[in-house]
């Protein structure tokens, strides 16, 4: 009588637990609409209505038919909680993956209610077969979630593990309470009897554990998805920016270079070497825009074969361009420029022979570099008159 009594408080205790995660889980899945909080929630509800079952037998007294629908039913709504609860972690360990087809998770959850039906007929025999079964499959997922060693499923795998060794413990009283009287010592017999009063309140807490491990496991998701969105837009912002500072046509670095060129140099001074193809209009209006395009690229081909890679050069607008050498001297710098000439003045088989004006000057250690950049167009357009 005190083992019945304290059987139906601690499932009273365990269905209101039960409720309770079943209710957290259901409010996850209306605002967090993942797979695995679905099969969750489902499995859930499946448990408390199975407990919801084994409280109606315990408080009332149904008929041998009634004891029977109940019975089953309860099995059912049991082995459709495990299932769905692996099934949810198959669905956040694999991401759109599935466990078991819902067809096959359909017949094995109707034929677990029918074998019960038929075969089921006592409490002891439905003990071994619920928790044996959730202890088996419960320690098969677990073992496999935790062997990844992975971050994201290691604690749930612990939670699954230690569900699973629980039933397995279960089965075993619920086994050794199906041998005949006076097999066990009379302490043995009255722990045993104690301990299936007692265990779904022991449930309760290898349940909150589950719950709590399914959480984590749903927070660290969460965090790692953040982390991939965050890395996308950071490489998507440095794409970005790369077409925004880089010119389409020549891959040079665009005007928008100019302000961190003249912060590198400003403590050291460089030379500014300021260049205009000559005549380039003429060009565009002779051969056409396509012509004019695939010079303006073969000057910025030019320009890095003959400045060192440290060099910043830029295309400034047009057909205008600026090289900023630091640590350059002014002879080197013109020498750099005829070499540059000389290369350009060539040509090649169906290549216009270029010809340009260059301004070169020297930017002073903490001299204002605006200054300094109208002295090179300057220069540069001193030099275009002188050759005209």
């Amino acid at each position: 009588m005190t083992g019945a009594l304290l059987y139906q408080w601690s499932t009273a205790a365990q269905l209101v637990s039960v409720l309770m995660i079943a209710l957290f889980y259901a409010t996850l899945a209306r605002s967090l609409r993942r797979a695995e909080v679905m099969w969750w929630a489902r499995g859930w509800w499946y448990n408390f209505a199975a407990l919801a079952l084994a409280f109606t037998y315990w408080f009332f007294t149904p008929p041998p038919l009634g004891a029977i629908a109940i019975r089953a039913l309860y099995v059912g709504g049991k082995i459709a909680y495990v299932l769905l609860l692996i099934e949810g972690a198959w669905a956040l360990r694999e991401p759109g993956g599935t466990w078991l087809s819902r067809r096959t998770l359909g017949s094995l959850i109707g034929a677990s209610v029918v074998v019960s039906a038929l075969f089921f007929s006592s409490i002891n025999l439905i003990g071994i077969a619920v928790h044996g079964t959730m202890g088996a499959l419960f320690l098969w997922c677990g073992a496999v979630l935790f062997r990844e060693r992975a971050k994201l499923t290691a604690w749930l795998g612990i939670a699954f593990l230690a569900r699973g060794s629980f039933a397995l413990v279960e089965a075993i009283a619920y086994g050794a309470n199906t041998f005949p009287s006076g097999t066990f010592s009379p302490e043995l017999t009255s722990r045993i009897a104690l301990f299936l009063g007692a265990h779904s309140s022991i449930d309760l807490a290898a349940e909150w554990l589950l719950a709590l491990g399914g959480t984590v496991a749903l927070a660290r998701r969460a965090q790692q998805e953040l982390q991939s969105a965050n890395d996308g837009l950071l490489c998507v912002q440095g794409e970005l920016r790369r077409l925004v500072d880089v010119d389409p046509l020549t891959e040079l670095a665009n005007r928008r270079a100019l302000p961190e060129a003249f912060r590198d140099v400003f403590l050291t001074g460089a030379v500014l070497v300021f260049c205009d193809i000559d005549d380039f209009k003429q060009v565009n209006d002779t051969y056409g825009h396509s012509t004019g395009d695939v010079c303006l690229q073969r000057f910025a081909g030019a320009l890095r074969t003959t400045f060192r890679p440290s060099d910043v050069i830029i295309r400034y607008a047009g057909d205008e361009f600026l090289v900023v050498c630091k640590g350059m001297d002014l002879a080197t710098a013109n020498a750099r420029v005829e070499t540059l000439r000389s290369r350009l003045a060539e040509g090649g088989r169906n290549e216009i022979p270029l010809d340009f004006s260059a301004g070169v000057v020297e930017l002073r250690p903490k001299q204002d570099a605006d200054e300094a950049l109208r002295e090179a167009d300057a220069a540069m357009y001193a030099a275009k008159t002188a050759r005209v």
